[in-house]
């Protein structure tokens, strides 16, 4: 289970001071009380960016691991939440995502990378428009586009400010931004569970 770990820290500023060892969790978020045997444990590795790790802990009474993951990076997708919103921008401001995908993922052919275009920019849509309807005062003018929203909020990364804007509702939010299920999940289960290792390699599909 995610939980957010608030940091105005870049992805390379936070791997650079290895601050996933400040990071805390000082009750269970299943067990306020305790008694459950709640502990730190340990940390998990990300591939990107090299050298990332985050902090985990243990509710062994409720056989649920629980991390922390900062502001600056994506939530079940690999890199920076930065790095995805650049991705969606260049879309934006190119005439087709063919255009768009020229040397974005020049390690694989061009249907990869359309399918890899399109799972983020799906993804990221979805929660702007979510936020729009969650935060219908402060969002109001904003359309579901980064541009948009960095016009009304007036900030040059939009995806880390959402993070903080949307801490309340990180639960129901999709990915990359959230914690929430992907849209059209057909299997949702109750808390998402973190396996020991690093993130998976990236996919072509």
């Amino acid at each position: 289970m995610q939980i957010r770990f608030a940091t105005d820290l870049s992805a390379d500023e936070y791997v650079r001071r290895e601050t996933w060892k400040d990071a805390r969790l000082d009750n269970c978020p299943l067990h306020p009380n305790g008694g459950c045997g709640f502990a730190r444990h340990g940390t998990y590795t990300r591939k990107f960016p090299d050298g990332t790790k985050i902090a985990r802990w243990y509710c062994r009474s409720g056989h649920t691991t629980f991390s922390l993951l900062p502001d600056c990076l994506s939530s079940r997708l690999s890199g920076s939440l930065i790095e995805v919103e650049a991705v969606i921008a260049k879309v934006e401001n190119s005439p087709s995502q063919e255009a768009a995908a020229y040397n974005l993922r020049p390690d694989i052919e061009l249907p990869g990378v359309l399918r890899w275009i399109r799972r983020r920019t799906f993804l990221v849509e979805v929660a702007l428009i979510m936020l729009i309807e969650l935060f219908p005062s402060l969002l109001a003018g904003c359309t579901a586009t980064i541009s948009s929203f960095r016009s009304v909020l007036g900030v040059e990364h939009v995806l880390p400010e959402l993070r903080m804007v949307g801490s309340s509702e990180l639960g129901i939010l999709p990915p990359p931004l959230g914690f929430g299920p992907r849209p059209g999940s057909q299997i949702k289960k109750r808390h998402f569970q973190h396996k020991t290792g690093s993130d998976p390699p990236l996919k072509n599909g």
